[in-house]
């Protein structure tokens, strides 16, 4: 199928950045809706990008977005929500009913291809209710049967130059001499935000990534306490990471529920408790993962390239200088 017109619903943020980059290049027309134009400054500069102003939980303006779209790609995700039973109405909102309405509007318009972005971890009996509405709207993309074709991805944490992981740890060690740490001992495969977007453009292109569902991660396991640490270091500023028990971790994510952009949830903290890492090959279609250890000292800190062997000496063992 040759892509001329994509719709990046969710796409403002640095992830659609760089998938607005890669269909870009390809001389693909994107079209990214956003509630407000400032929230899409970034996107201007590139060539082939459109940003409308467009309230994508209206089925009327989705089904005006998708009218004579070759393919749509869903990259909303939220990380809090006001709690609820299976999941809160904000989960629900975002990961369930959009994609409802996205597969309703792309039948609508005979959109031949659907992109869904999960998450690694989405699971119906998950601890979380992230988890748990992810798994549903994954569900809901499905019941689109062949209409539209559809791609389900599941990355990993998500790195990059402008990401909001690795550089939140750095921010913290700035503000704090000892980084207390809620899931110290959880396991991640972080995976670059250039890989994901290649990812979205095989799976848009090839055809055997039709009905399919695709781990996405790096290619290397790391525990919290691991990438914290080494962000620390790299950024010039080593930090102390004490490990908070479950019930201390829940504590401390209560309190931070009350700020009006949290960093933590009770919420995260229960999905700690299931490793976010890939059960095979990392990506799909035989790509090969870039390395965080290779790519983080480009934009965190200066002159600690000896902190991206750190993880690689704490799991040997070997006693850390300097």
């Amino acid at each position: 199928m040759k892509l001329e017109r994509v719709v990046l619903v969710g796409g403002t943020g640095f992830v659609g950045r760089a998938i607005a980059n890669r269909l870009s290049r390809e001389g693909v027309a994107v079209q990214v809706p956003t509630r407000r134009y400032t929230h899409a400054g970034a996107l201007l500069p590139i060539p082939t990008v459109e940003v409308v102003q467009a309230d994508v939980h209206d089925p009327a303006s989705l089904s005006q977005l998708f009218a004579g779209a070759d393919a749509v790609v869903n990259l909303v995700g939220i990380l809090h929500s006001r709690p609820g039973k299976p999941y809160g109405p904000d989960f629900a909102r975002a990961h369930v009913e959009l994609p409802r309405k996205i597969v309703a509007a792309c039948q609508a318009a005979g959109v031949a291809r659907l992109v869904h972005i999960s998450a690694l971890g989405a699971a119906a009996d998950g601890p979380s209710e992230y988890q748990r509405s992810k798994a549903a709207g994954e569900e809901a993309i499905r019941a689109a049967g062949d209409a539209p074709a559809w791609t389900i991805l599941r990355p990993s944490v998500i790195f990059g130059r402008e990401d909001n992981f690795l550089n939140m740890f750095v921010r913290l060690a700035r503000l704090f001499p000892v980084l207390p740490l809620a899931g110290a001992h959880a396991r991640f495969q972080p995976v670059h935000v250039d890989d994901v977007a290649e990812v979205v453009w095989r799976s848009l292109t090839e055809p055997s990534a039709r009905s399919q569902t695709y781990e996405v991660a790096g290619p290397k396991v790391y525990t919290l306490r691991e990438l914290v640490e080494y962000v620390s270091e790299l950024s010039g500023r080593p930090r102390p990471v004490i490990a908070l028990p479950e019930g201390l971790a829940l504590l401390q994510a209560r309190l931070m529920e009350f700020a009006p952009q949290p960093l933590m949830s009770r919420d995260n903290v229960r999905s700690m408790r299931v490793d976010n890492v890939a059960g095979g090959a990392p990506l799909p279609f035989g790509l090969q993962p870039a390395g965080l250890e290779g790519l983080a000292p480009t934009w965190i800190g200066e002159g600690h390239l000896r902190a991206r062997y750190y993880p690689m000496r704490s799991r040997a063992r070997r006693p850390r200088h300097g």
